[in-house]
């Protein structure tokens, strides 16, 4: 028999090949004019049932097992695509998240019921679930929580509205310093501080031109204090759940 992981890694390779490689992007466009109608919904559907057949046979699944998972797949898809295309905001990027969550969720469940000997509770229980609750935690720490501190720490040292550059996407500085504390905290996590170092001086050189730009001295400081509380708050959660939990990630 196969354990949990064994099932669900190549369930997931099929959805990902057959969902984003395997998908032309003329069935994408005919899915959202044609809805429920369109025929390459259902063969889109069908294929990622039937694709399922390669890893049942490699892990030797009985057929009447393989049989309901073609079957629980291929309808599934089939429903989770239609509500997708037929929602009023389906191109929103939330509406992908939600779809691809869907899918993978059914994806695990069937490798959940399929697999010999696990429990919730034994995964509950596992030595590492605790590790990885803190390390998911300290992730989701330095995201928001961290920006709405970093704002805090701002308002302290305004600077005037001629300062202020306007030409810049919508929350544009805001996605970037989720993508730099992420990746500041994962190279901290794996002790890759050299990494940490680059990311740094990455930023400081796109930084550069636009700082020189700045006729008032006090824009430059904003940017750097935003910059290194930023960094400070990020490796300080990383060291301790590094250190002190002993949660590094290898």
């Amino acid at each position: 028999m196969f354990d949990f992981f064994s099932a669900l890694i190549p369930f997931l390779m099929v959805h990902i090949i057959f969902d984003f490689y395997l998908q032309p992007n003329k069935w994408v466009k005919a899915k959202k004019k044609y809805t429920y109608r369109s025929t390459e919904l259902y063969f889109h559907s069908l294929l990622h049932g039937v694709a399922l057949l390669a890893p049942a046979i490699v892990l030797g699944i009985d057929w009447r097992s393989t049989a309901c998972l073609v079957t629980i797949v291929a309808v599934s898809h089939f429903i989770i695509d239609l509500w997708k295309v037929r929602a009023t905001n389906g191109d929103k990027f939330s509406y992908f998240i939600i779809d691809q969550t869907l899918h993978v969720s059914v994806l695990a469940a069937i490798a959940f019921h399929m697999t010999d000997g696990l429990t919730i509770d034994a995964v509950l229980k596992h030595d590492k679930f605790s590790d990885g609750v803190v390390v998911a935690f300290a992730y989701l720490l330095i995201l928001k929580p961290t920006s709405i501190v970093i704002s805090g720490v701002l308002k302290k040292y305004p600077i005037s509205s001629k300062d202020t550059d306007n030409n810049g996407l919508i929350a544009g500085g805001e996605l970037i310093g989720y993508l730099e504390r992420l990746l500041i905290l994962t190279f901290t996590l794996v002790g890759s501080y050299s990494a940490v170092g680059f990311v740094l001086a990455a930023k400081s050189i796109f930084r550069f031109g636009e700082l020189n730009k700045s006729a008032d001295r006090s824009m430059t400081e904003y940017v750097l204090i935003g910059s290194l509380v930023s960094v400070v708050i990020t490796i300080l959660i990383g060291t301790l759940v590094s250190v002190g939990l002993d949660a590094k990630i290898k």
